[in-house]
């Protein structure tokens, strides 16, 4: 219950946080956007037609369409992250500050549509929109979901370009990677961290001293090369990211000729990351 309170105020400050980015530094400034809120903004532009009952019309109808593509807990929240949006766009519409820079306004904009967004996604809702068809190209066509989402929000964007000019549109796509890296640090918080595959003829030395040096724990799989047929150790390691020049060093000194790979890893819960259980 406690878990689902917070949850629930995570979203309603991302909801918040969303429509404040749209009506204070996009909808002012005559910026576009990409997805469904991009749609709306444009019928705003073209029509006057109000965002929030727009955004909420359109958001519902993808939902409904593609509910069975989400577990029954992200569809709840979506459904509540898209009522709270829609509801802050009308509660907000007309807010703006006094400024006409429109690179601030971009980059401020930006920030608070993806630390908005962020905040929705960390706790397992969405925003429904071209998440529900980049899902639906996957699902039917095989598409890769990210390029899917990729191609529907700059489909959206480039679209405004009619409308907002080319000046503007140049300024959306600096807001969009804005709010990209904004949702990323969000989601993935202050300290990201890496998962570590390392194969070396050395792995005994390499797992000693990352137990002894790192006092982290050091999994170790079997394998085999495919072409040799040679059996060998590989050394799974999960790290903090400021924690990974210090394991290369403990591999270069052990073994220069060591195959190591380091990936970016979302969550961690266990022993010396997140207790699973506050999670």
């Amino acid at each position: 219950m406690k878990r689902t309170f917070i949850d629930l105020l995570m979203i309603t400050v991302g909801a918040l946080a969303f429509a404040l980015g749209i009506n204070v530094f996009v909808i002012p400034h005559e910026l576009g956007e990409g997805g469904v809120v991009g749609i709306t903004i444009i019928l705003y532009y073209l029509m006057e037609w109000s965002p929030g009952w727009t955004s909420l019309i359109i958001n519902l109808l993808l939902l409904a369409i593609g509910c069975r593509l989400l577990t029954r807990k992200t569809v709840l929240y979506t459904i509540v992250a898209v009522s709270l949006h829609s509801l802050f766009l009308h509660l907000t519409q007309g807010w703006h500050i006094a400024s006409n820079d429109l690179i601030v306004s971009s980059i401020f904009g930006g920030a608070m549509i993806g630390f908005g967004i962020g905040l929705i996604v960390r706790v397992g809702g969405t925003t429904a929109g071209t998440v529900i068809i980049a899902k639906l190209m996957n699902k039917f066509w095989d598409w890769n979901i990210s390029f899917a989402l990729l191609l529907c929000d700059v489909l959206v964007a480039m679209s405004s370009y009619f409308i907002i000019g080319p000046e503007r549109l140049m300024f959306t796509i600096i807001m969009l990677f804005v709010a990209t890296k904004v949702m990323e640090f969000v989601i993935e918080g202050l300290n990201p961290t890496k998962s570590i595959t390392i194969i070396s003829k050395k792995q005994d030395q390499i797992a000693q001293q990352v137990n002894t040096l790192m006092d982290r724990g050091v999994t170790v799989l079997s394998g085999h090369g495919y072409y040799t047929k040679t059996s060998m150790n590989i050394l799974y390691i999960i790290v903090k990211k400021q924690e990974v020049a210090l394991l290369k060093n403990i591999v270069k000194s052990a073994d220069h000729e060591a195959f190591m790979t380091v990936q970016n890893v979302q969550d961690v819960f266990g022993k010396g990351f997140v207790d699973i259980q506050n999670s």
